[in-house]
Formats: C-alpha cells, sequence, structure tokens
C-alpha cells in the first residue's frame, strides 16, 4: 500500500508536483519576461520614429504679420521666422503627434527662435515628438537648422514692397547657401505672396534632395517688406 502510495505521488509529482509550492512556475516566468520585452519594444517605438528627413520651415514674417499683427515676433521686425523642423517621409504624408512626451522645461530658453511659446508647445506636440529626440535635444537641432542657413541680403534688407517670381528667390538662396543643392530648397506661397522658404534637411542637418513635397505655382509673387 505504501508502494502505491509512492507511485501515485510520483505521477503527481510529474503531473503537478507533490508540493505545488516549491515548483517553479515557469509558464509565469515567461510571461513576465513577454511583458518586460514588450514594454522594452514599446518604449523604443515611443522613443524612435519612422522618417526620412527633415522639413525646415522658414517663414516670411511680413505676410504673416499682415494677418496677425499682435503676434510675438511681429514686434521684431523678423524677416524669415522658424515656423517649424518637420520630420518628413520620401512618399506619403508627413507624420504628426507621436507620443505624449513633455516640452522643455524652460521653453524662454528658445525664444530666440520661438518668440511665441504657444507655437513652441504646437510644433513640439505635432512634430517634435515625431524625431526620437527629447524636447531640448530637439529644439537645439531646430536652432541649428536655423542658424545654417543664410538668408539673401535682398531678401533680409528689403525696406520696399517688391515681386519676384518663386525660381529668382529659390536662386538667390541657392547662391548665397552655395553649399545646398538647388532641389533641396522649396516656396510656398499663398494667393501669390510669399509665404516661406523650406529646406530639405537630413537627420544631421545636411542639405538634401526634397521628398513629395508641394511648391509654389505662381508666376511671381508679391513680397511685402519687414516693418
Amino acid at each position: 500500500m505504501k508502494n502505491l502510495s509512492s507511485a501515485v505521488c510520483v505521477l503527481i509529482f510529474f503531473a503537478l508536483g507533490c508540493n505545488s509550492s516549491q515548483v517553479p512556475n515557469h509558464s509565469s516566468n515567461i510571461r513576465q519576461q513577454s511583458s518586460r520585452q514588450q514594454a522594452r519594444t514599446t518604449q523604443a517605438g515611443a522613443t524612435s520614429q519612422p522618417f526620412d528627413y527633415y522639413l525646415l520651415n522658414l517663414s516670411w514674417s511680413p505676410e504673416f504679420c499682415h494677418s496677425h499683427p499682435t503676434a510675438a515676433e511681429c514686434a521684431q521686425h523678423r524677416a524669415f521666422t522658424l515656423h517649424g523642423l518637420w520630420p518628413q517621409n520620401n512618399t506619403g504624408p508627413y507624420i504628426e503627434n507621436c507620443t505624449d512626451a513633455p516640452g522643455p522645461q524652460d521653453p524662454s530658453a528658445y525664444s530666440d527662435i520661438y518668440p511665441d511659446p504657444g507655437l513652441l508647445r504646437h510644433e513640439w506636440k505635432t512634430h517634435g515628438t515625431c524625431s526620437g529626440l527629447s524636447a531640448d535635444a530637439f529644439f537645439n537641432l531646430a536652432r541649428q537648422a536655423v542658424q545654417s542657413v543664410t538668408i539673401p541680403a535682398e531678401l533680409s534688407t528689403l525696406d520696399h514692397p517688391t515681386s519676384m517670381p518663386p525660381a529668382q528667390i529659390l536662386d538667390l538662396f541657392a547662391k548665397t547657401n552655395p553649399s545646398f543643392p538647388p532641389e533641396s530648397l522649396a516656396l510656398s506661397c499663398g494667393n501669390n505672396y510669399l509665404t516661406a522658404i523650406e529646406v530639405c534637411m537630413s537627420k544631421t542637418l545636411q542639405p538634401i534632395a526634397c521628398g513629395a513635397i508641394r511648391t509654389c505655382r505662381a508666376n511671381t509673387v508679391r513680397i511685402p517688406p519687414p516693418r
């Protein structure tokens, strides 16, 4: 009878374990490892978004300030002001609103490129969160991008309204920035007014040929001077 009891215990041990509290729960460990791996994968995805290049958009302030005269940048009478550094794909729409990561702790540290803190917050939430960078790293990169572009004197010192074909404006930028491939430059316009110059850049801010982006198709654009 004793041998039978031992035999039964052996069978139960292999099935469940005679003292199940001392048997390692391998399935639970596997689930925990899987959950940790999934968490690491999710975290990595939140900080590394796939995109091909950056589009630097420099807004022509006089045109913007015509309809937004009380905006913070308008009191400074700038020629071009940073609108954004936008992660882009070679094909398809740009990515946006990628994570809920917080913006910079001190937005005023970037007032030289973003006089309006509201625009800074918008740009971080919509575009910066897709860069894979922290907020401070992203806005420091944006500052470097702005500083790498030389504005043609014909526009930076403009003191009267003028008109130019888009190709002429792009040619001015190409001549003033000779290291930029002509294919890296694009122009935006609205109602036949200049609205922005755009530069396509690699993730290390090297000017590169643009992907599929919209360009101004006007024959001539009007350019109001900074006031």
